[in-house]
């Protein structure tokens, strides 16, 4: 593949380091790689050949999906990359004409909307992303290096690399020197402590304490499964903390999953998955479990808060050290935000330093910081949003939520007779659109005109 010219570098873009090869850590690195000479990606674990789950990912094996503003991202990150994953057997489907959503327990109206999602393993995904940035001139992905903190200059003002510690017997500490630091360690990330023991302030944290739970199961998929739909969506409301979801990840295999939030935890034995599902609104998730060939065992895996930190808020930055993906911010994991929120932190990084290739790169904390709040904005405001809809879900809750939640909980109902509505609503969740198009004065046209032809919520028949 032909590689892109690379723009003239600044004086200090010898060198970069990145902590974590995840797809944060991935994403950035290719972001990096078009103005460092050099990028290092430093990971704990070691880095499988083939994809297959990891300890340092402990949610990849559990389902996931690529939303559309994702697979946009990934796209413009690394041209050619969606063509790649489809030929290694991911799917591509209409997220409302091949599948169904049930909001509040009503099934949304199927109809071609053009908002695509792409059905993949988390393991698969990474793969592909880490072999592109692999064949990038001057990137080394690293394995099995533990980094023990930023390395600065005597002053503290600039980070100017990172003590490392190779994963082995016997093995001795060593600095990395790094023109940039960029923290992609994912929900254990130390930054903030270390930014402490240096003398700079912790940034501040918001939480919204939703405590899910969430079990996922593969199983074959045959040809009569769904209806020959690509997956279901099954999504949790006040009154039934419960909720499920069906992905293809390839042509011949379903991923299933079911959560719960606050104290309602799904079982990880089959009969018990079953009776779980059998109290979903729809009828799908049990379908499949019910006749579907099982092909590994159930995983389940907790999930206490979702967490943001306000980087973009503090006075005083360390030159030189980013923070990005689930170490500047992790939300509630059944929203399926995070490699797309990613991604995209990942091309303001890029924008950020095609544009500002003069300047010295001690300013950049504080401009990618803001740029990257803004990203993370939307998916903050529809995961932290969804869970505050809980009464008992713990979060700060501002003085218009319970209009607005009043608003979206007719038009979730509408939506299962208007498939404008329902289109809109997806293309908010998969990122492509702004979550104020929902209150648009046309659609609240529609939300008044269709709540009165909405029926009551779909039940399940066990």
């Amino acid at each position: 593949m032909a590689q892109i010219p690379r723009p003239a570098r600044a004086a200090d873009r010898s060198h970069a380091v990145v902590i974590g090869a995840g797809l944060a850590g991935l994403t950035a690195a290719r972001a990096l790689a078009d103005a460092y000479d050099r990028v290092t990606v430093l990971d704990r674990d070691t880095l499988p050949a083939d994809p297959a789950p990891r300890r340092g990912v402990p949610q990849s094996r559990q389902l996931h999906v690529l939303l559309a503003r994702g697979a946009q991202a990934l796209e413009e990150l690394f041209p050619g990359f969606l063509e790649e994953l489809l030929a290694a057997g991911a799917t591509r489907a209409d997220t409302q004409g091949e599948a169904h959503w049930y909001l509040d327990g009503h099934l949304l109206r199927p109809a071609p909307s053009g908002v695509i999602s792409y059905g993949a393993s988390r393991p698969q995904v990474e793969h592909h992303v880490r072999a592109r940035v692999e064949a990038l001139p001057g990137v080394v992905v690293r394995e099995r290096v533990e980094v023990l903190g930023p390395v600065t200059t005597p002053d503290r003002g600039r980070a100017t690399g990172v003590r490392v510690r190779q994963r082995a017997d016997g093995a001795g500490e060593e600095t990395v020197p790094a023109d940039l630091v960029v923290d992609a360690s994912g929900r254990g990330s130390r930054a903030p402590a270390w930014l402490e023991e240096l003398g700079y302030p912790r940034p501040r944290q918001t939480r919204v304490r939703a405590d899910v739970v969430y079990v996922t199961r593969h199983f074959r998929r045959e040809p009569h499964h769904l209806g020959g739909r690509s997956g279901v969506a099954l999504v949790p409301f006040p009154g039934l903390p419960r909720g499920g979801a069906i992905v293809s990840e390839r042509e011949d295999r379903f991923a299933v999953v079911l959560f719960g939030l606050l104290g309602e935890e799904p079982p990880a034995d089959e009969a018990g998955m079953l009776a779980y599902a059998e109290t979903l609104p729809g009828p799908d998730v049990a379908e499949v479990l019910r006749t579907a060939e099982p092909l590994n065992e159930p995983v389940r895996m907790r999930y206490p808060a979702s967490a943001r930190h306000h980087y973009e808020k503090l006075d005083r930055h360390l030159g030189g050290f980013l923070v990005t993906g689930d170490a500047l911010c992790s939300f509630n994991p059944t929203y399926g935000q995070g490699m797309t929120a990613a991604a995209q932190q990942a091309i303001v990084l890029r924008s950020l330093l095609a544009r500002d290739r003069d300047r010295d790169a001690g300013g950049l904390p504080r401009r990618f910081f803001r740029a990257a709040a803004r990203v993370v904005d939307t998916p903050w405001l529809l995961a932290a949003g969804g869970d505050l809809r809980f009464p008992e879900a713990e979060g700060r809750r501002g003085p218009a939520d319970g209009l607005l939640d009043r608003y979206l909980t007719r038009y979730r109902a509408a939506a299962s007779v208007d498939p404008v509505l329902g289109r809109t609503f997806l293309a908010v969740a998969h990122m492509l659109q702004p979550p104020a198009r929902l209150m648009s004065p046309g659609h609240v046209l529609r939300v008044l005109r269709a709540s009165g032809r909405a029926g009551g919520p779909v039940r399940t028949e066990s």
